[in-house]
């Protein structure tokens, strides 16, 4: 804990104004997590879209008193805090990696810092495993790897610590050195490297040398030396640093000798210091054996006996690092974070509960937290108090030290309490579970996978899931590319592309975008019933549904004179005026809209009309994706201004302009206007090279091999024996097919599936409920895990193979394939 005025000498900042010299406990950087307003510390950092400045009137209103901002803070605002404490600094964020800084110094514990292209999160949480017992570990949560992440996990460290593991990201030189000086690492390691988030660097070596710069005060450096150019930057240190390498292909500190897969555990054999060595994992992947060999070089280095080692090894469990949404039993909503339980992971998953809003009541499901530093009353206090800012509407606890202080509950309306998991499955017939959104959230020991399954909707084995974590990036990524002030609609039309409804919707109502887009009526009754209180716009209004508009406050679009007319007597009927419309101008879509010779009329339609409140005017761009029809883009917005400029003439009030779709965004920028329509771009689909490059995959379509036969060459596969086998092969049938969404243009190896990373193509007809594959070359197992489309199989190759477009693959995936929705 420190207190505000050793903060401003640690962050060098200047007084603009100086109150009350409170104590300061957390770090906040978003209004929409303030859980202790007396002890908070708010940094102003400026986002892409909005300044940080921006939500002080709003944070210092629920009682926040501390504040650090930049120049753009407007000094003349001071009067409106009069009680707050606000310091002045040249950059909020570099004053945030300096306290960081600061802090890190006070903890003389060892710290493994953890770098490279893949695995850090997984070595990060296997390391915990592994080391928990002996250790009070402190750690990043989840990927907090960046230079906002680091410097929020460092500050978790307290005297209580034994041990802190954090690893560290970048994007771009000259990022690492600031993470080295906050996170500070004793140990270092380096996973691998690879072409991951290599679009910041001029090639595999630069990101290497940059990513290495990590460890340049550390006293040792675990690392993989069969990397040629990690190789060659570890020589390149300059620096005396103990070494520990490890190598299939070379003499190393820890030469493995051979990787034995047999059936689901895999046995490594090595030489350390002239010894055979062995340990054995339950996983059979190839990068599970690489991070795990990782962890056995720390280990190893850190005097952890054989035995031990490999007793731990053995129990390694894989790392959910991602907080899933499911469907649950008698309407319920099942999010599952139980891989972990930490008071920092808590406050994260609670983040996450609160933006789903599809259910009135929030349940959550907590198990004791193990290891925390701190005075287990304390605890279970703060926690309480969290709880109930967060608006938890029944809480469960489970583990002996949360039964023992269940009174701090009390105030939560309804709460239960078991010693043990067992005891909270007897019980479970009893507790009737219904129209809630349940949040689990456990240590591993506790074993919360039986409560899932107790709890979770069970599935057909074919599942889309939905990365809301791409989701919000993809949402950033297009923001950075807007105007200042530039309004953001977002296409939640189609089931959101095939993604999910409420589930994005509530998402994008979080990151406050400012309007959402449906085609009909019912897919925005279906929001506002899920509590999405964002204006909706309905692309595609009928007079049978004129009834339901109002009734849920949805806001029509009016493309002709019939809608126009039919939609302004049902208002008189009513008695209501200044109903909020939209106007959709024909500028040479030729789909739906007033086209140039109507806009004389319709100003006459409009004139002094005040049954209607014009909330903005729009057109739609035929091709605005497509370089060779940029004349005609420009065509279709000289039209579009021209007709605004008439309408406002009789308008008296200013209305919305938008006209850029998701391509026209960054391919015609000066077409922004007031608003911008985003679309397939936030599913992360883009048809520009570039651009898809910043863009994360959000949707991946797996199922799973229900049997492999051997067939013999000259069989046939299928109906109308369309598919015959030239050569013996193990043919695989997987559990989706035409009725799910896959379209039976695939058929016949037109279409292809990866099976354990190796490309199946399709034989025979695609069936309505199974499609077959030849996995001959696979290593397939009945059981498997196939993905249809997703990371590493772009569902835009797949519309390619299906001679579509990714609009209709996504939004033709069927209803009957359970959309699971996970954040990271």
């Amino acid at each position: 804990m420190y207190n505000i005025s050793q903060i401003a000498l640690i962050v060098k900042g200047k007084w603009l104004q100086q109150k009350e010299d409170a104590a300061i406990e957390h770090i906040l950087l978003d209004s929409r997590k303030l859980l202790f307003p007396d002890t908070s510390l708010f940094f102003a950092l400026n986002g892409p879209r909005r300044t940080g400045a921006g939500f002080i009137k709003e944070l210092y209103e629920r009682g926040v008193r501390s504040f650090i901002v930049e120049e753009d803070f407007a000094k003349e605002d001071i009067d409106q805090y009069p009680a707050a404490t606000i310091l002045l600094v040249k950059d909020v964020l570099e004053a945030l990696q300096l306290l960081a800084i600061y802090h890190r110094g006070q903890f003389a514990v060892p710290v493994i810092g953890i770098t490279g292209s893949n695995g850090k999160t997984i070595v990060k949480e296997w390391l915990y495993q592994l080391l928990e017992e002996e250790n009070d570990i402190v750690r990043s949560p989840k990927s907090y790897n960046s230079q906002i992440g680091v410097p929020l996990s460092v500050w978790q460290m307290n005297a209580s610590n034994t041990l802190g593991v954090f690893e560290a990201g970048i994007s771009e030189p000259g990022e690492m050195e600031k993470l080295e000086k906050i996170i500070q690492p004793t140990i270092g390691v380096f996973t691998n490297i690879g072409e991951a988030h290599s679009e910041g660097f001029k090639n595999i070596q630069q990101k290497v040398d940059e990513k290495l710069k990590l460890f340049i005060n550390s006293k040792l450096l675990v690392y993989c030396a069969d990397y040629p150019e990690l190789n060659k930057g570890v020589k390149n240190l300059g620096k005396k640093i103990e070494l520990f390498s490890w190598s299939r292909n070379d003499a190393a500190t820890l030469q493995i000798i051979s990787v034995e897969r047999s059936g689901a555990p895999t046995l490594i054999k090595a030489i350390y210091q002239q010894t055979p060595i062995q340990f054995t994992i339950p996983f059979t992947d190839e990068a599970s054996i690489e991070n795990a060999i990782t962890c056995w070089c720390v280990l190893l280095y850190l005097g952890i006996d054989h035995k031990i080692i490999e007793q731990r090894m053995m129990k390694l469990r894989a790392v959910e690092m991602r907080m899933e949404l499911k469907q649950g039993i008698n309407n319920c909503s099942v999010i599952n974070d139980s891989y972990s339980a930490d008071i920092n992971s808590l406050t994260i998953a609670l983040d996450f509960l609160q933006q789903q809003q599809q259910h009135p009541k929030r349940t959550l499901v907590l198990s004791d937290i193990l290891q925390s530093g701190k005075n287990t009353a304390a605890l279970y206090k703060e926690i309480a108090s969290i709880l109930l800012q967060k608006r938890i509407d029944r809480f469960i606890g489970i583990g002996p030290e949360i039964l023992l202080h269940r009174e701090l509950f009390e105030s939560i309306g309804e709460t239960n309490f078991f010693s043990s998991t067992d005891a909270f499955r007897q019980a479970f017939p009893g507790l009737h579970f219904y129209n809630e959104t349940i949040l689990l959230k456990g240590a591993r020991v506790f074993e919360f996978e039986q409560i899932s399954h107790l709890l979770e909707q069970q599935i057909h084995q074919t599942v889309l899931e939905i990365n809301l974590d791409a989701v919000s990036h993809n949402l950033k990524q297009y923001q950075q590319l807007l105007n200042p002030g530039i309004k953001v609609m977002a296409m939640v039309k189609a089931f959101s592309y095939g993604s999910g409804s409420f589930e994005i919707a509530n998402l994008l109502q979080f990151h406050k975008v400012d309007y959402l887009a449906v085609a009909y009526a019912d897919e925005g009754v279906e929001l506002r019933k899920s509590g999405i209180s964002l204006p909706i716009m309905v692309m595609n209004a009928e007079e049978a549904t004129f009834d339901v508009l109002l009734q849920y406050n949805l806001e029509p679009e009016l493309y002709s004179f019939s809608i126009l007319k039919a939609f302004r007597e049902y208002l008189k009927r009513s008695a209501i005026t200044n109903y909020p419309v939209h106007l959709k101008l024909d500028t040479g879509m030729h789909r739906l809209g007033f086209v140039q010779n109507d806009i004389a009329a319709l100003c006459k339609e409009l004139k002094a009309d005040t049954t209607f409140k014009i909330q903005s005017v729009f057109s739609h761009l035929a091709a605005s994706d497509s370089a060779e029809h940029d004349a005609f883009t420009q065509q279709q917005a000289a039209s579009f201004v021209k007709s605004c400029a008439s309408l406002q003439k009789e308008i008296p009030y200013p209305f919305i302009r938008h006209i850029a779709n998701t391509s026209a965004i960054h391919r015609h920028k000066n077409l922004q206007f007031d608003m911008v329509r985003l679309g397939i771009g936030l599913y992360g689909v883009d048809g520009d090279a570039h651009m898809q490059q910043q863009l994360k995959n959000v949707t991946t379509l797996k199922t799973t091999i229900s049997q492999i036969k051997k067939v013999k060459a000259g069989e046939s596969i299928g109906y109308s024996r369309k598919g015959t086998l030239d050569h013996d092969a193990l043919i695989a049938t997987v559990r989706i097919g035409y009725a799910d969404g896959y379209p039976r243009l695939l058929s016949n190896a037109a279409g292809k599936m990866l099976v354990n990373g190796e490309l199946a193509s399709v034989i025979g007809n695609v069936c309505m409920d199974m499609t077959m594959l030849d996995v001959t070359d696979a290593g397939a197992k009945e059981g498997d895990e196939v993905i249809v489309f997703g990371e590493d199989l772009p569902v835009s190759l797949l519309s390619k193979w299906a001679q579509t477009i990714p609009y209709e693959i996504l939004t033709g995936i069927s209803q009957r394939v359970k959309r699971v929705y996970f954040d990271f």
